[in-house]
Order: structure tokens, then sequence, then C-alpha cells
């Protein structure tokens, strides 16, 4: 019976299809590598909801075949150590897509109405929080996107939807490709931050991406510029966005990702009520949670029986001898 390694328990869907195939299913309740290891080490296949592996870990799990992510991120997966292993990384593309999107669009009403700050004012009894003309309308304002993947795509339609300009910046897209669809294309990020009434970022972390939004980035925004993060901890400088938000620098922000997760409840960050911070739950509606765990569980089943999934992150492992056979 092939066994598979699961970092947390997941959405029920997900586990009805590891329960389906007739897996050894070992829940860890952790996903640092040391605590998943003694598991590991004969297990055929790890899905990690939560947690990292890295090189050094897979190296000691011979009958590893396949890693599972239930998304798309896959900053945490030592890719590229798993890649010359010949075991490939099984992604869940498209699945909680319209989930971030509608999350990211959230943010954005949120803030642009002042919903939180004045939610806890109400609860204080400050009634004249009303009269503070804080909250704006978005219609006919800028959303500048960094980043033109599906969720990407899926906020610029929902934001046309209200009336919003839509500008995009993607090095990956052409300018043609974006133009076609109605949107604005910049060259640069500065572009997008000079120009945008709300910049929202759609992009994963990488070696390129990290800390791309910092202190001389923000100096670039608008003083009445929202700020939303529904992409990756790290994209954005938190010393320098909690600087901005002490200084009024811009209007306020939203944020779904920190660095360190869990997120410390005396994390600075905490002290603006210009800031929405919301638990990396973007992609956990329940339509979303089901649909990355069905798709990171079908495809480890997949695998582990042999068959090269096509959603995964690093087609080139299949080229390793262990799939020659």
């Amino acid at each position: 019976m092939a066994k598979i390694v699961i970092s947390h328990r997941l959405h029920d869907d997900g586990m009805a299809v590891l329960e389906k195939a007739g897996v050894d299913v070992v829940i860890t309740n952790s996903g640092e590598p040391a605590d998943m290891l003694p598991e590991l080490k004969d297990a055929d296949g790890v899905i990690i909801r939560i947690g990292r592996i890295d090189k050094a870990t897979m190296e000691q799990c011979p009958k590893l075949k396949v890693i599972a992510r239930p998304g798309v991120g896959v900053d945490d997966v030592d890719v590229a150590g798993a890649t010359e292993l010949g075991i490939p990384v099984v992604i869940a593309p498209g699945a909680n897509t319209r989930s971030v999107a509608e999350h990211s669009m959230a943010m954005m009403f949120a803030c642009a109405k002042d919903m939180l700050h004045s939610d806890q004012e109400m609860r204080k009894g400050n009634f004249g929080v009303r009269s503070s003309y804080k909250a704006y309308e978005l219609f006919g304002k800028t959303l500048g996107l960094i980043g033109y993947g599906h969720i990407g795509g899926d906020f610029a339609e929902m934001a046309t939807g209200i009336g919003m300009k839509v500008l995009v910046y993607d090095p990956f897209i052409s300018k043609e490709a974006v133009e076609k669809q109605g949107y604005g294309y910049r060259e640069t990020v500065e572009d997008i931050l000079k120009e945008a009434d709300v910049i929202s970022i759609h992009t994963p972390l990488t070696p390129e991406t990290k800390n791309m939004i910092g202190e001389k980035e923000i100096a670039l925004m608008k003083s009445d510029a929202i700020l939303i993060n529904c992409a990756r901890g790290g994209i954005v400088d938190e010393a320098a966005l909690d600087k901005a938000l002490s200084e009024n620098r811009i209007h306020s922000a939203g944020t779904d990702v920190v660095v360190h997760e869990p997120i410390d409840p005396n994390d600075p960050l905490f002290t603006h009520d210009n800031i929405i911070v919301t638990p990396h739950m973007a992609g956990q509606t329940r339509e979303a949670a089901s649909g990355v765990a069905t798709m990171a569980a079908e495809g480890a089943v997949a695998v582990v029986n042999g068959m090269k999934w096509d959603k995964v992150c690093n087609p080139k492992a299949y080229d390793h001898q262990r799939w020659q056979k």
C-alpha cells in the first residue's frame, strides 16, 4: 500500500480522494521538515498544506515520488532540488483564482470605505467618525495590477465592472495581449505606483520580487493610494509599510499575507487603524479549499501510481532517469 504524508488535514473532499484511492495516510500536523521526516523516510508522497521541504529532506526519503501543494505557491518547496531528484511538484492551478480575486476586491472596498476603522470607532460610541470623510468612491479610479495571471485577470474584470480603469505591469505578458483586453499596459512597476489609486499585487515570491515594494517604491504612490497584497508575504517590505502607515503616507493597506505566518499579535502592523490584515485566507473559501485539496490529492495519487500528471510546476522532473523505466 502506498503511503502519503500530509502536513495538515485537507478539506474533506481531498481526504475523500485519498480514502477512495486506498492509500495509507499519515497526518503530521506540522510542516517542518524535522517533524515530518520520521514519517517521510518511507513515504511515497507528501502533501504540504502549510510548511516547507528542502532537498536535504528529500534525499533522506528514497521512496518519495511526489510533492503536492494544495495551491499554486511553491516558494517553500525546493523545486530545483525536487526536479534534480525526479520528483514532480503537483500544484492546483486555477482552483482558488476566483476566491483570491474576490478577496482582493473586498479588501479594496473595505479600505476605500474606511470600514475597519469606522467599525472600531462605532464600537467605542464614536458616531461622529462618519464625518471624517476618509472614505472615497472607487468609480473612475485607477486599479494598478502588479502581475496579470488568472487572479489579476479576474480582478481586472471585476474592477471594470464598477467603472474603474485598469493598468497592468507584467513582464511575462505582452502589451498587445493586455491592450486586447481593454486595459493599459505599463513597462515598469514605478509607472503603476505613480499612476494608480489602488495597487494590487498578484505575483509569486521570487528572488526578483522579494521586497519589490519598499520605502522608495511607496514614496512614489499617491497620498490617497491603497496597497493590496493577497499574493505572498515578503513582496512588500513590512518595515517600509509600517513606516508609511505611521506617517499616513498612503491612504491604507490590505494584506492577506505576511513574512512570518502566523503573525505575532504584537506585530507593529496591528498598531495602525488604516490596515486590514487577514490570515492568508483569500484562497480558503469553501469552494477553493475543496478545489485545491481535490486537485492536490488527485495529482499525488496519480504520480504515486506512475502517471505523469500534467499539473506540475516542474515538468522537467519527468526527464529524470527514474521516469524512463
